[in-house]
């Protein structure tokens, strides 16, 4: 990371909410086409979250702890703020001297912009400027949000102006939240209804949806140089597992995520 921190444009996208057994199998159905293509081997890492909620787990992801690898370690850590004793910095990790990675990157001489998704990131009172707060500059519209059957879509179009207003010399930390994931998401299925709410299935044609539109997003990203893109869940969530409804509760399918990080080369 220390030779792409300065060098690459960097994305991350967070898909709030996404099931880690849900990916794995449209995956591997070939229901992802547009995202699977770049996924290393077409299949997602399995992960677990650093938190069970989209606050929680975002603090953490900013500090430097991304979804770590679901299998005994330690695991060297992408990036890490300078902690004496820290055993998951490694020399290949890129070290910060802010409190958070956004800062660090900025004053790398990174250009970092949030476009928010649910409500933590909506700028609509104390608690939801906190994380957009860290950016440079952030976006958030009611049609980025939970409720609208085309928050991706929106959210692309303004990620797409955002690229194309920076000068080529500008490096770019780019975050996005997807909110389509998140409930409700039974309007991403024809046919599913309000009344008889979200599901594993709509849960899962949310996801599809995000991939028809997700090829939108890396070409900007890897317009003006290459990207080197991280993809993940923050965490999952229950739809009736042993009972529970919902997430910010330690159950397996909340805390176990997909992930994914790679290249784009430029297609400049």
């Amino acid at each position: 990371m220390n030779e792409v921190v300065g060098r690459d444009d960097l994305l991350l996208l967070t898909l709030d909410t996404l099931r880690h057994d849900v990916a794995v199998e449209l995956a591997a159905a070939g229901r992802l086409p547009n995202l699977a293509r770049h996924l290393p081997g077409g299949v997602w890492e399995e992960r677990h979250a650093p938190g069970s909620f989209t606050y929680a787990s975002h603090q953490a992801m900013f500090a430097g702890f991304l979804p770590t690898p679901a299998r005994p370690g330690p695991h060297p850590r992408l990036f890490a703020a300078r902690f004496a004793g820290s055993e998951t910095t490694a020399g290949r990790t890129y070290v910060f001297d802010t409190p958070d990675l956004v800062s660090g990157l900025a004053a790398a001489g990174y250009r970092t912009v949030c476009i928010g998704g649910v409500g933590f990131f909506n700028k609509q009172g104390a608690l939801g400027d906190v994380l957009p707060g860290m950016f440079q500059e952030s976006h958030w519209e009611p049609g980025f949000g939970v409720a609208s059957p085309t928050s991706f879509e929106a959210q692309v179009e303004r990620a797409e102006q955002v690229v194309a207003a920076l000068p080529a010399e500008q490096r770019l930390f780019l975050f996005l939240n997807a909110s389509a994931l998140h409930q409700p998401n039974w309007f991403h299925l024809p046919g599913a209804t309000a009344e008889a709410g979200d599901t594993r299935a709509t849960h899962a044609a949310a996801l599809e949806y995000v991939d028809r539109h997700i090829g939108r997003l890396l070409s900007a990203m890897s317009s003006r140089r290459r990207c080197f893109v991280i993809v993940c869940s923050d965490h999952g969530t229950t739809y009736g597992d042993d009972g529970y409804t919902g997430h910010r509760l330690a159950h397996e399918a909340v805390w176990t995520v997909p992930y994914a990080h790679f290249f784009l080369e430029p297609s400049v």
